[in-house]
């Protein structure tokens, strides 16, 4: 039974959503909120393990060998600490979840968008956020704060697949209602956007 919330970040490698992730959950807290944060991939040993694999490892994965990495550690993050913290009651706030699998792997790698939502079903049944916060930015306009920090795997794409990707962001906030578009803006700027879209979201609740 799913009494919380589910919450999910989103956005291109060095938007802030990450930043923006714990800030949000920092202001529930102090609201009195019952709160957890995960990331993906991670959050249990066996995602952490994957996580390796997929970001830090010298590997050159296979675009279906990726997905299903990236499904796997979703699927056991699901059992071991989505659903019973949603179960409890607390509000899990999510640093990406499905809608980084179809910009990534669709968009970016160019997998079948059916495929993708298909699987992702079949594992994951209707285990979908009930907010999505996506901070949106011109990926040229990253490159500066990537070059500055030591890259994983991903973040070594090219420009061209970062727009590719940014390209199925926006897709997505063009047919799911549940997502809000955030324009990157100053760290308290965008966290002042995304607390007005959540009281929206709650007031409507």
């Amino acid at each position: 039974m799913r009494n919380g919330i589910l919450v999910s970040f989103e956005g291109i490698d060095g938007c802030g959503k990450s930043t923006q992730a714990r800030l949000f959950c920092a202001h529930l807290r102090r609201e009195g909120r019952k709160v957890v944060l995960f990331r993906e991939p991670g959050g249990t040993d066996a995602g952490h393990a994957i996580r390796r694999i997929l970001l830090r490892s010298g590997f050159r994965l296979a675009p279906y060998t990726e997905l299903l990495l990236y499904l796997a550690s979703r699927a056991q993050l699901a059992a071991e600490c989505v659903r019973p913290n949603l179960a409890r009651g607390k509000v899990v706030v999510l640093d990406r979840y499905l809608d980084s699998t179809i910009a990534y792997q669709g968009w970016g790698r160019g997998l079948p968008l059916r495929l993708i939502r298909a699987v992702h079903r079949q594992i994951l049944g209707d285990l979908v956020p009930d907010i999505t916060f996506y901070i949106d930015e011109e990926p040229a306009r990253l490159r500066g704060i990537l070059s500055r920090k030591r890259k994983d795997r991903m973040e070594r794409e090219s420009l061209a697949f970062s727009r590719r990707v940014r390209q199925g962001y926006l897709a997505l906030a063009r047919r799911e209602r549940r997502i809000c578009v955030v324009r990157r803006s100053t760290i308290e700027a965008t966290a002042a956007q995304i607390l007005q879209r959540w009281q929206e979201f709650l007031n409507d609740r």
